[in-house]
């Protein structure tokens, strides 16, 4: 094979003089003709910037880069360019959106010739149905799909993909990546895809090449499993896991080399929710189970067409200091009843105990994380915390809070961004703020509602290890709703699966043995961490696609 592009010792920064920023550094790059690379790194690392000078939207400050042997000097054609972000003209329909790029590229073509070619790939990415529908009426992964006919129609010899299903639900970017793949087999294209996810890069491309925090390229992983590469094979197939494994270990050194440290102490203070010392003598051993309750939990909603039961008969007793994660497709209820034991939803029957109380209404005892982690954006990261720390520990005096908020805030890696104001910090920042403000106010139960959803899956890592480190250190009960099976089983001591709604309930509960405290890294050693993947795998495909299959009675009882 001959090589199609090619860079050589490329640099690129902004700014000037002593603002100037180093992004890129000493990159050298060759891709053959007909392959499929993949360029993996967490956020920040300049791997958009990388895709710009490729596609000519940014030119190096020293180095070249060349596609065919001629210097790229600006966008062209032949590079086509797919963004994480749609950009599709609002105002045109789908084959409007498709055939501006086919008009622009092909003017010496008839107009049947040219509505022909952008139609031909519309449906090539199954959206022949929607043709004629504007933006607005498809969903975030049609959008995409429309990005990605419009690229592919421009018959382009090298195709970019920049994070392109990065914005996608999990089961919406798996059809989508199989769809590539498709049309990258069927077409023989030349594929560079900038993607955060291991998993995805493993199953789609040839080479994988981290992008370094430093702005360098790591060494080339070649994947060498055959294909086709299923999903759900790829479980049980050696190689995939020894990869995997390789990859992580080296992202995660590189990642969270720096872990969580500060000075400040604990303070021995009370909150408000507290037991006095002497109840809470006398209830040792009687509180330790069966601390959190739910029983017969009902939620029905009101409807034209009447009530609308969404999660029935659910039942789980959680003991004090365990770890649940809440697993499902979407709609299954998962965070109707993260909602209900929050208090922030109407229990419709049932009932849900927290430490022999019944649960009602908002409490600071119930700590919620959501996905978003809602700061006050003109308070800094101190002050977002400080505002439940002041009402949860009213005995304490104002420098025991601040201590309270100082701890939790360097237990996750902020103690050089405290005073930060919320709207200057990433969002992976701004979720460890949220992270902090719920443990500093010593809950009795913590509830995280895809906590790190909205967040790449790199820095999705980092913030799962923050997470299992603060939380070893006060064992606080958790439920965490994900959707994320390897989050779900690095997280918890049992694994709870729902049933597909409406009338979702427990489907089947997996025990997670594995030692903590744990990493990523150590659990993807661990000889039995697949064989536990494979049952909630096993689950989340017999529920796909909306089927509700009926639950096994003996895989319901949750004690």
């Amino acid at each position: 094979m001959m090589g199609i592009l090619e860079l050589s010792n490329v640099n690129k920064g902004f700014g000037e003089g002593t603002a100037h920023t180093k992004v890129l550094q000493n990159i050298n790059l060759d891709i053959e003709d007909g392959e499929f690379v993949a360029i993996l790194g967490f956020s920040g690392t300049g791997k958009t910037t990388l895709m710009n000078l490729v596609a000519g939207l940014e030119m190096p400050d020293t180095g070249s880069v060349e596609f065919k042997g001629a210097a790229v000097t600006g966008p062209g054609p032949e590079r086509g360019l797919v963004f994480q972000s749609y950009s599709l003209m609002p105002w045109l329909t789908v084959q409007g959106n498709v055939g501006l790029a086919v008009d622009t590229v092909f003017p010496k073509l008839s107009k049947a010739e040219r509505s022909e070619q952008a139609l031909h790939y519309i449906k090539m990415v199954g959206l022949g149905h929607a043709a004629e529908r504007r933006p607005a009426e498809l969903s975030g992964g049609m959008r995409q799909r429309v990005a990605v006919a419009r690229a592919l129609a421009m018959s382009p010899d090298l195709l970019l993909l920049d994070e392109p299903l990065s914005a996608l639900d999990a089961l919406t970017r798996a059809n989508l990546a199989d769809e590539i793949l498709e049309i990258w087999e069927r077409d023989k294209k030349t594929v560079l895809m900038i993607t955060n996810d291991v998993d995805e890069a493993i199953i789609m491309a040839d080479r994988i090449i981290p992008l370094n925090p430093d702005g360098t390229l790591g060494e080339a992983f070649t994947v060498t499993i055959p294909r086709p590469r299923d999903r759900i094979e790829m479980n049980h197939h050696d190689g995939f896991k020894t990869l995997r494994a390789e990859i992580t270990k080296y992202l995660m050194d590189l990642g969270i080399d720096a872990k969580a440290e500060g000075s400040t102490e604990l303070p021995n203070v009370t909150p408000i929710h507290g037991l006095p010392t002497a109840i809470a003598k006398a209830q040792e051993g009687l509180i330790d189970q069966r601390f959190l309750d739910f029983s017969q939990l009902h939620k029905v909603y009101p409807t034209p067409k009447g009530p609308l039961t969404v999660v029935e008969d659910f039942n789980l007793k959680l003991d004090r200091g365990e770890f649940i994660s809440l697993i499902g497709h979407s709609g299954c209820g998962k965070s109707t009843v993260l909602t209900m034991a929050a208090g922030l939803n109407e229990i419709s029957k049932g009932a849900i105990k927290l430490d022999g109380r019944h649960v009602e209404g908002a409490d600071p005892e119930r700590a919620v994380v959501f996905q978003a982690p809602s700061l006050f954006p003109w308070l800094t990261a101190r002050e977002n915390v400080s505002l439940g720390v002041d009402r949860v520990y009213p005995r304490a005096n104002q420098a025991e809070r601040q201590d309270v908020v100082d701890y939790y805030l360097e237990r996750v890696g902020l103690a050089e961004a405290m005073d930060k104001p919320a709207h200057a910090l990433s969002n992976g920042m701004k979720q460890r703020v949220g992270i902090a403000r719920a443990f500093a106010l010593s809950p009795k139960l913590l509830l995280l509602d895809e906590p790190f959803g909205m967040l790449d899956s790199l820095t999705r890592w980092e913030l799962q290890e923050v997470l299992m480190e603060v939380w070893s250190r006060t064992k606080v009960t958790a439920i965490c709703v994900t959707h994320d099976v390897d989050e779900a089983i690095l997280l918890a001591d049992r694994v709870v699966m729902m049933t597909n709604g409406p009338q979702a309930t427990i489907g089947k509960i997996v025990n997670v043995d594995l030692p903590r405290p744990r990493t990523r890294k150590a659990l993807l050693e661990h000889p039995d961490y697949y064989t536990y993947r494979q049952e909630v795998l096993d689950f989340l495909e017999e529920y796909e696609h909306g089927a509700k299959p009926k639950p096994k009675p003996q895989a319901i009882a949750a004690e």
